[in-house]
């Protein structure tokens, strides 16, 4: 699990879980983050009144040092499944690649607290709540529909289609955005920040925990999950190594239509690349961001050449990408869920 640390996802993993674990710990983030967050005193304002309405004298802030003594400290025999999947969910909902990373995030790199969190990093290796973050590709898996099940449809076919479809997409936004948008990547533009292809069947192998675990949710309530079969070449990501060899392979340029966002996400200027997936489906029948690939690689700038580099951006942890026609739905039941406003539990209604 040292490769947690690595990434920007794996270290809002292990801070946001020592959180759960140490009211002292989040009080002492709290501050510190707003101190780091790119939006301080704009975006993002603190606010502290006294019962009588009027803003009290400020207390001393907690210092660097002192969250770092905090977490060396912490007591992680109490680490339970629900707090890591709740700390998981976190992670993954403050994931954002179209602006500046949260200062939680900043403080979660800095040197003095990413040393600390090591001790949480590797306490979750050994816990037997994570060990299917390794997982690979599973035959049987569940696909899933953000609508009720009053309102069914088949899945997806002709990935040839859609890939080719999304291919001419790319290539013709890319002239647009290197004709139309500016070189400077601190100009106020914004656009595509996806580094995956829309439209194609994805799945997961684990429900419920695949509805609570989606980047840029849309607040959805309702969900059909469909069960699916599929096999074929299947290629896991779970390194670095893996991630870069394919856009090695199979190279896109998405400089002009990236390089505002990617930048604020990464803080690195110069060219990106994603993988032509229409072109990666000749080899390859489905693609899988395994979950401690995700934790240690999305949202990093990953280098693929010496002035050329790439984002995983939009990919859900633990899913799989399937590029050909090779996956069926099967003979069981779809299953209805209902995630109810405000809350992290998702409820089975019916089809198991």
């Amino acid at each position: 699990m040292d490769s947690l640390l690595q990434g920007p996802r794996g270290r809002r993993l292990c801070l946001e879980l020592a959180m759960e674990l140490d009211q002292d710990i989040r009080i002492a983030v709290f501050h510190l983050g707003y101190n780091l967050d790119p939006g301080a005193g704009r975006s993002r304002r603190m606010l502290t009144m006294d019962p009588l309405g009027e803003a009290p004298p400020p207390l001393p802030e907690p210092t660097m040092d002192e969250l770092a003594g905090l977490i060396t400290s912490l007591d992680l025999n109490g680490i339970t499944n629900q707090l890591v999947h709740y700390a998981l969910q976190r992670a993954v909902d403050t994931a954002r690649y179209w602006q500046e990373p949260e200062g939680e995030d900043f403080l979660a790199a800095t040197e003095e607290i990413t040393v600390p969190l090591a001790r949480v990093a590797e306490s979750l290796a050994y816990s037997p709540t994570t060990q299917w973050w390794v997982q690979k590709a599973q035959p049987g898996q569940w696909a899933i529909d953000w609508r009720s099940a009053d309102d069914p449809t088949p899945l997806p076919r002709d990935p040839q289609h859609t890939l080719a479809e999304w291919g001419r997409k790319e290539r013709a936004q890319e002239i647009r955005a290197a004709k139309e948008r500016p070189k400077n990547p601190h100009a106020n533009f914004s656009g595509e920040w996806w580094s995956i292809p829309h439209g194609l069947i994805h799945t997961v192998a684990r429900i419920p925990e695949g509805l609570s675990l989606v980047e840029d949710s849309l607040g959805w309530e309702e969900a059909t999950v469909i069960p699916v079969a599929g096999t074929g070449r299947i290629l896991e990501i779970t390194t670095e190594e893996d991630w870069i060899n394919l856009c090695r392979a199979f190279p896109l340029e998405v400089t002009a239509s990236r390089r505002h966002d990617w930048f604020r996400t990464t803080g690195r200027h110069g060219r990106w690349v994603i993988p032509d997936w229409e072109q990666a489906a000749t080899e390859w029948d489905a693609v899988h961001l395994t979950v401690t690939g995700y934790l240690s690689l999305a949202g990093r700038a990953l280098p693929v050449s010496e002035d050329t580099s790439t984002v995983i951006a939009g990919w859900d942890l633990g899913t799989t990408f399937w590029l050909n026609d090779v996956v069926r739905e099967t003979e069981e039941p779809r299953q209805h869920w209902h995630g109810p406003h405000n809350e992290d539990q998702w409820v089975l209604v019916s089809g198991a």
